[in-house]
């Protein structure tokens, strides 16, 4: 078996979407959705985009969620922090709408079940800044489910985000594989492919939904279907 652990990200990669436009047309359906306990669409959604930035520099010393509350509470007041189950209803009902922003493909199931024949731990690594709900809604778009995986990253259970090559490292600890010994596959050539690789581990560039804003790292590439061809060659 030439890997131990094999991990996925999940937004542009076992769901295809154009990552702008699903930002926009999520962000809208949260917006309105909130509005009601009364948090201004504009306001909210400036402290939402300062909170990522806090947990994409969280140090570890604590869970992404508290960082992202903290921040979010401290901006907008403490009465955000009394809605957080208001925003996790959101993402069992209407953030359901937002499949209309991505294009599944019944290729993500094979890929996760090829990936299973191939290594003993399979991990979602998805940028952890949603709570486990929101990326189970969005796996269900998919066809696939917790039970798919050995470990996803959340913003509840996780301590740095990507493009943090800690991030990688803390799931391999957690998994008990060296990363020597793991695959990435991602879209994004910054926050997959090169953080993956400087913690130590292989990778593959998915292209179908590519994110790269300079120079593409030196890896195994290629559409979805190529993906398929490469995890069944493994």
């Amino acid at each position: 078996m030439k890997f131990d652990g094999i991990f996925f990200d999940l937004d542009g990669t076992l769901l295809p979407m154009d990552n702008d436009a699903f930002t926009k047309g999520y962000l809208g359906l949260l917006a309105a959705a909130v509005a009601p306990y009364g948090f201004e669409p504009k306001s909210m959604i400036s402290a939402m985009w300062k909170g990522v930035a806090a947990m994409v520099k969280n140090d570890g010393s604590r869970t992404n969620d508290k960082v992202f509350w903290e921040v979010f509470s401290g901006i907008l007041g403490s009465f955000a922090s009394e809605h957080i189950a208001d925003f996790d209803r959101f993402y069992t009902k209407d953030f359901h709408k937002a499949v209309a922003f991505t294009a599944p493909t019944e290729q993500a199931v094979k890929a996760v079940a090829l990936a299973r024949k191939k290594a003993d731990r399979v991990v979602l690594a998805t940028n952890p800044f949603f709570p486990r709900v929101a990326v189970n809604a969005r796996l269900s778009w998919t066809g696939l489910s917790e039970g798919d995986f050995d470990l996803i990253t959340d913003y509840e259970n996780s301590c740095y985000c990507k493009p943090n090559p800690t991030y990688f490292l803390d799931i391999c600890e957690k998994m008990g594989v060296a990363p020597t010994r793991c695959l990435m596959i991602g879209n994004n050539a910054e926050e997959d492919i090169a953080a993956a690789q400087a913690a130590g581990l292989s990778t593959f560039l998915i292209t179908d939904c590519l994110i790269a804003e300079g120079e593409i790292p030196d890896t195994p590439k290629g559409s979805f279907s190529e993906l398929i061809d490469f995890l069944a060659a493994l």
